[in-house]
C-alpha cells in the first residue's frame, strides 16, 4: 500500500471512529427517578443547544432507574433512593447526588389557600396510616385554629409506581412516627394503609387537582409547574416553615458528604429552624466499569457541564445546587471509580 493510500485509509478509520463516538454521545440515554425530571429536561436542552449533544431521560421513578442502570440498558440511572455501599459495591455501581430539593405535601381544600394549612410529622403520619379521615379532626384543628376546615372526608394519594420521592417521603414519617415505622415503613413501594395510587409525580399530581379533599405529595417543582395547594411542616426544631428556596438551603447546609461512604446521604428531619423536614438529593448512578467508555465520558462531560454552568436553570425550578466543595469530592470520585475494561480512569 502506498503511503497515500496509507494515509486515506488512516483518515477514513479515523472518521468512523469519531462518527461512532459521535453517535454514542449523540444519544446519551438515562432512566429513573421523577423527582428530578424538571431539571434533568432542562439541562438537556440547554446542553444539546450548546453542544449538539442530546440526552433522552425517562421519567420512570427511583425503581425503574434502578432496575434499568443495574441491566446496562440505559447509561445512567436515576435515584431519589441512595443505595448503601454494599449495594454498590454488589453491583459494580457509583453514586453521586445532583441538586438537593424538597418533598412537599399537597391538598385540594376548599377555601384553604396556599401555604395556610399547618402539618406536623405525627398528624401527617395518622393521615396517611388511616387513623385520620376527616379534615376537621380535631388534631388537625388543633394544628389549624385560625382555619375553619370542612366536615369533609380526606382522600389519600400516593405513589402506586416504586419511588425515590416515596423513599424521601417514608423514610420522614419513620423519623416521625413510631406507628408508621413499625407499621409501614420507608422504601420505593411501600403496603399503603390508606389511599389511592398515582404513577409518577405527574399522576399524584393530577388526581389531587382533580379530587376534593384529597392529599398526596409530589417534589417541589411539580408543586410550582401545576400551581398546587402546598402546606406549612412544622420541623424537628419546632418551626413551621414552607416549601421554597431557603427552607430546602437550610436543609442543604447541614449535610456532610465528606463522611458519607459512596455519597450515601438523607436529609430528612434535618436540624434548623429554617429547615424543610422533607428534604433529599437526588443521585445518578454509573457503573464503575464502562463497556461503552466513549459514551461513560459523554455521560460525565454532560453532569460536569450541569455542576458548572446548571446551577441557575436548578435554582430556577427550585432546586438547590450543590456546593463547590461537594461538586469537588465528586469530580474526585469520578477519577478513582468510573474506569474502561483496561482499568484506565475516564476522567483524567
Amino acid at each position: 500500500m502506498n503511503s497515500k493510500l496509507r494515509q486515506f485509509v488512516i483518515g477514513i478509520a479515523a472518521a468512523a471512529l469519531a462518527c461512532a463516538g459521535a453517535s454514542q454521545a449523540g444519544g446519551l440515554t438515562g432512566a429513573g427517578a421523577t423527582f428530578p425530571y424538571p431539571i434533568y429536561a432542562k439541562w438537556a436542552e440547554a446542553y444539546k443547544a450548546q453542544t449538539g449533544i442530546g440526552m433522552n431521560y425517562q421519567s420512570i421513578g427511583s425503581g425503574g432507574g434502578i432496575k434499568q442502570i443495574t441491566a446496562k440498558t440505559v447509561d445512567f440511572g436515576a435515584s431519589d433512593m441512595p443505595l448503601k455501599p454494599e449495594e454498590l459495591d454488589r453491583n459494580g455501581l457509583m453514586q453521586f447526588p445532583t441538586v438537593i430539593g424538597g418533598v412537599v405535601p399537597v391538598v385540594n381544600l376548599k377555601d384553604v389557600g396556599t401555604g395556610q394549612l399547618k402539618l406536623d410529622g405525627a398528624t401527617l403520619a395518622n393521615i396517611y396510616l388511616g387513623k385520620i379521615t376527616k379534615w376537621n379532626d380535631p388534631a388537625l384543628a388543633a394544628l389549624n385554629k385560625d382555619l375553619k376546615l370542612p366536615d369533609e372526608n380526606i382522600t389519600v394519594v400516593h405513589r402506586s409506581d416504586g419511588s425515590g420521592t416515596t423513599f424521601i417521603f417514608t423514610n420522614y414519617l419513620s423519623k416521625v412516627s413510631a406507628d408508621w415505622k413499625s407499621g409501614v415503613g420507608e422504601g420505593t413501594a411501600v403496603s399503603w394503609k390508606a389511599g389511592t395510587g398515582g404513577k409518577g409525580n405527574e399522576g399524584v399530581a393530577s388526581y389531587v387537582q382533580r379530587i376534593k379533599g384529597s392529599i398526596g405529595y409530589v417534589e417541589y417543582a411539580y408543586a410550582l409547574q401545576n400551581k398546587m395547594n402546598s402546606v406549612q411542616m412544622k420541623n424537628r426544631d419546632g418551626q413551621f416553615v414552607k416549601p421554597e428556596d431557603n427552607s430546602f438551603k437550610a436543609a442543604a447546609a447541614n449535610a456532610q458528604w465528606d463522611k458519607a461512604p459512596g455519597f450515601y446521604n438523607i436529609l430528612t428531619d434535618g436540624a434548623g429552624k429554617e429547615s424543610w423536614p422533607i428534604s433529599g438529593a437526588t443521585f445518578v448512578l454509573m457503573h464503575k466499569m464502562q463497556e461503552k467508555p466513549a459514551t461513560g465520558k459523554e455521560v460525565l462531560k454532560f453532569f460536569d457541564w450541569a455542576y458548572d454552568k446548571g446551577g441557575k436553570l436548578a435554582s430556577d425550578l427550585d432546586y438547590v445546587p450543590l456546593p463547590e466543595n461537594v461538586v469537588k469530592l465528586i469530580r474526585a470520585a469520578w477519577k478513582t471509580q468510573i474506569r474502561d475494561a483496561s482499568g484506565k480512569a475516564l476522567v483524567q
